[in-house]
């Protein structure tokens, strides 16, 4: 029996809405078991999920990995298999790290404005499959009362230091292997109070992007750029923090962004995206907006 022209027009609509409605198949990676997750994703769910199998025999160098959002991603990388590196100023901070992220792992001194001790590190552990430099002092503040001995201490830690870290540890990395460097909101666009923390940010947003270019393939430079996380630098804010998240999340939220392909990891968007906005303004305007914020 025919069906009615009207059941052959409902017929026909329903299939289109279906097809609309049905996310397209998802492509297959040569990877395989990462492959079936992704298929097996898809069959249940409906939607699309990428996963990156990572193998469990990295070996990876944490400098300043012995507190905040260093140590969670050491535990992260460890609780994947890998075989981690924590390394601070002095012994005390990295033994005592050590023994929260577990057996099986290391703990040396190396302090980022030593090459020396840096040197030493890395010829004694590595090569390493990642090297990640999170390693930063602060000290918030109008940058008119900042004091200069201890503006000049902020950027040879956090300037100097992630440029030796750079430098010296591109050699230790195997082919292809990562090298991860800490920028900041701060460095999306300087706003009052950033004190000369802001600007040694900016600087390292400025030194991944040269090494991106400099380095690549042979090294796969990445940019980490981290809104708020509650850390011993952030308790010495006295202002509201939008976004504000704990280590652990923003540990969990960096591994997967250096398991995929983008150069920079930056999180989160309700922060980001205002402040990138603000660069993308006529000055008159940001500068307007940010004076606002000085009150």
């Amino acid at each position: 029996m025919r069906a009615t022209p009207e059941w052959r027009h409902c017929s026909k609509n329903h299939s289109n809405r279906v097809r609309m409605a049905t996310p397209a198949r998802p492509g297959f990676s040569s990877r395989p078991i990462a492959s079936i997750l992704t298929g097996l994703t898809y069959l249940l769910t409906g939607t699309r999920q990428e996963f990156s199998v990572v193998a469990s025999n990295e070996k990876i160098w944490i400098i300043g990995g012995s507190s905040g959002i260093g140590e969670a991603m050491a535990k992260a990388y460890a609780a994947r298999g890998a075989l981690v590196v924590i390394s601070g100023r002095n012994q005390d901070a990295p033994d005592a790290a050590l023994a929260r992220i577990g057996p099986g792992h290391h703990a040396v001194v190396a302090d980022a404005i030593d090459r020396d001790s840096l040197v030493e590190a890395a010829s004694q552990h590595g090569p390493f499959d990642r090297i990640v430099t999170t390693a930063a002092i602060y000290d918030p503040g109008p940058v008119s009362k900042a004091d200069p001995e201890q503006a000049a201490k902020v950027f040879e830690v956090n300037l100097t230091g992630t440029f030796n870290v750079a430098q010296i540890g591109a050699e230790h990395l195997r082919p292809g292997g990562q090298l991860v460097l800490f920028g900041s909101a701060s460095a999306i666009f300087g706003l009052p109070n950033g004190q000369v923390y802001s600007a040694t940010k900016a600087g390292i947003v400025s030194l991944a992007q040269s090494l991106r270019s400099e380095l690549s393939p042979k090294v796969d430079v990445r940019l980490v750029t981290p809104g708020f996380v509650r850390t011993p630098l952030t308790d010495k804010n006295d202002f509201a923090m939008p976004g504000l998240m704990e280590p652990d999340e923003a540990a969990d939220r960096i591994l997967k962004g250096l398991d995929g392909k983008s150069f920079e990891i930056a999180f989160p968007r309700r922060l980001i995206w205002p402040l990138k906005l603000l660069g993308v303004l006529p000055h008159w305007l940001a500068f307007a907006i940010t004076a606002r914020i000085r009150g």
